[in-house]
């Protein structure tokens, strides 16, 4: 009995336990996750889709990314990155790259929105990972005031409070969000391109990420009512302004009077 019980208060018993736990909830939050974020898409892909963005995906992008988006030393693998890293890249005109560069800028996109669709197809028959949101996570109808308050607290210390955008290190920046799709603000949230961080749904839920999208919106479509907002900088910006312009008033109305003496 003295050496059962011995055994049983043994302290490597209690690391097992903890050990044992540990790897139950984390399994369970994986789980959960996982569920959560498949909810957010009603997007369905057929074996044609998927083919044909296959093909689209060879002559496009594995001079980068690698046959089967296994990654090479110019692109990183895009497997398991799912359907929403791929609509938001390519339909940002983000991707296919014009250059190397510290941050790959917004511009036209190269491929229509049927093509976008079936490239996402494939990316997202490779591994299961953030699907396109749902049209009724986009609708605009969530709370500015709780979107607003979310976006300071996650967003606003490289985007700007009034989402104007802002410098990071390194060449790269946080990019403006005005004339945003609402899609794509999800996207950028879910996947978290270039520096941005993934904000999943145990993070910001869903509910969240859609409050967040109709404080954007409302605060877009409001626009500048006081004037010309000078990059949305606050006071000190305004300030700068305002003490250069006074200055060179002053100095050129200076100048006038000299002239005006001699």
């Amino acid at each position: 009995m003295k050496a059962l019980s011995q055994k049983r208060r043994h302290p490597l018993a209690a690391i097992a336990l903890l050990l044992m736990g540990l790897l139950v909830t984390g399994g369970l939050y994986a789980v959960a996750t996982t569920v959560n974020e498949a909810k957010a898409s009603t997007t369905s892909y057929s074996a044609n889709d998927t083919a044909e963005g296959e093909k689209l995906f060879e002559a496009n992008c594995a001079t980068c990314h690698g046959m089967g988006a296994s990654g090479t030393q110019d692109g990183p693998s895009l497997v398991g990155v799912g359907a929403a890293a791929v609509d938001f890249q390519v339909g940002t005109g983000r991707m296919p790259m014009q250059m190397n560069g510290p941050q790959a800028y917004k511009k036209p996109a190269q491929f229509n929105d049927q093509q976008t669709h079936q490239l996402s197809a494939y990316v997202a028959s490779l591994g299961a990972g953030p699907a396109i949101p749902e049209e009724g996570l986009l609708d605009g109808q969530g709370d500015a005031a709780v979107g607003g308050e979310l976006f300071r607290v996650n967003c606003a210390m490289c985007h700007n409070a009034a989402a104007a955008g802002g410098a990071l290190t390194r060449g790269k920046f946080a990019p403006a969000l005005a004339d945003v799709s609402e899609k794509h603000i999800y996207e950028a949230m879910v996947t978290g391109p270039q520096n941005m961080p993934v904000f999943s749904d145990a993070n910001v839920s869903p509910e969240g990420k859609r409050d967040i999208i109709t404080f954007l919106k409302q605060i877009e479509s409001n626009g500048s009512p006081g004037g010309a907002d000078l990059g949305a900088l606050g006071p000190v910006s305004e300030g700068l302004f305002v003490w250069v312009a006074g200055l060179g008033v002053i100095i050129a109305f200076t100048i006038w009077l000299t002239s005006r003496t001699s």
